[in-house]
Parts: structure tokens; C-alpha cells; sequence
């Protein structure tokens, strides 16, 4: 596997028994034994998989989930306890957590869950890496042309759009053309899903 998780345990024997099982299958694992030094060590860190214990002096493991929604930060993540505390596992899911695992943590349930995030960190990392492709090919549009796509997305149709922008609707067609030949397709569909994508990029 090519998981790269984090681990925040105050228990030493959790910490270096689980770095010890995930070293077996390949999963590379950096443990923390308190949250204060992950949020440390947090910026210089690439994404990964979280496995928080619930129960910790200063900052629980619910508490370090919402400090990390606040920042943006929805790294895929598992929570531990030993307690097996019904109300504490909603909180976990409510605050985005993938799994609900209890002590002794079962060595499957935990790689399965692991699995589980990588994909989900996977296809993140994916759809990133296409919006940020999609906000490439939209910054060499022309301020006319974004006009041109923010319309044909609202499903303009060239005459509208002529009527919209004061031109004539040849001229529409020609932006449509050039804006086509930039964003590799001349489907008002998919120029339309293009828009929208780069809209709703932060």
C-alpha cells in the first residue's frame, strides 16, 4: 500500500504496537503522542490518513477533528477509543470521521479502514488536480470570451447571447469557436460543467 497515515496516541504501547502492525503491510506511519505536536508539525506534512484516539489530556481526539475541520482540513480519518462511547462516535462521524474502530483495535478493520481513506484521499487528490487544470485552461480565455462561457452555461443560446452582449451573432459564434479551440471541446454541455467546476473552486 501506498497509505501515508498519522498517528496521534498518548499511549506509547498503542503507538508503537499499531506503527509496528502497519509497517508489516507496507503503510508508512509517523505517530505523535500528543495533538499539540501534530498541529506542529501540520504545514510541512503531506496529505494523509488520521488515526486519533478519542481520549487525550488537553485536546481529545473529537476536539483535534474540529480544529482541523476549522482549518479546511478533511484528511480522511479513523477514531479509536477504548471507552466504546456511543455519543462520542457520533461526534467523530459527524465531524467527517471514516471509521469508528474500538480497543484492542482488530489489525483488518483497521488496514480496511485505511484502505478506505487512501481511496478517498485518492480520488480528492484527483479531482484537485482537475480543477486545477480546468482554471489553466479558463485563464487563457479573454474577458470577452469568459463573458461568452458564463452565458452559454446559464444556457444561453448564441442569439441570446448576441442580444445579451450587444453583438452580432456571428460574432458570438466566433468567440464560441475560439473558446472551443482553448477548452478542447465545443459541447455547450461540457463547457457548461467546465464553468461551473471553476466557479465552485475556492
Amino acid at each position: 500500500m501506498s497509505a501515508r497515515v498519522y498517528l496521534v496516541d498518548d499511549d506509547a504501547a498503542v503507538r508503537d504496537a499499531l506503527c509496528l502492525l502497519l509497517s508489516t503491510v507496507g503503510i508508512d506511519t509517523t505517530a505523535y503522542a500528543r495533538p499539540a505536536d501534530f498541529l506542529q508539525a501540520l504545514p510541512g506534512l503531506a496529505p494523509g490518513c488520521l488515526i486519533l484516539d478519542i481520549r487525550m489530556p488537553a485536546i481529545s481526539g473529537l476536539k483535534l477533528q474540529e480544529q482541523l475541520r476549522k482549518a479546511e482540513i478533511d484528511w480522511p480519518t479513523v477514531v479509536i477509543s477504548g471507552h466504546g462511547d456511543i455519543e462520542a462516535c457520533r461526534k467523530a462521524f459527524r465531524n467527517g470521521a471514516i471509521d469508528f474502530l474500538s480497543k484492542p483495535v482488530d489489525e483488518q478493520d483497521l488496514i480496511d479502514a485505511i484502505q478506505k481513506g487512501q481511496a478517498a484521499l485518492d480520488r480528492a487528490v484527483a479531482e484537485q488536480a482537475e480543477r486545477n487544470e480546468t482554471l489553466v485552461l479558463l485563464a487563457d480565455l479573454t474577458p470577452r470570451e469568459h463573458e461568452v462561457l458564463s452565458l452559454v452555461a446559464r444556457g444561453f443560446t448564441t442569439r441570446d447571447i448576441a442580444g445579451a452582449l450587444g453583438v452580432s451573432p456571428r460574432t458570438v459564434e466566433s468567440h464560441r469557436a475560439a473558446i472551443g479551440a482553448k477548452l478542447g471541446t465545443t459541447s455547450p454541455a461540457e463547457m457548461a460543467r467546465l464553468w461551473i467546476e471553476a466557479e465552485s473552486t475556492p
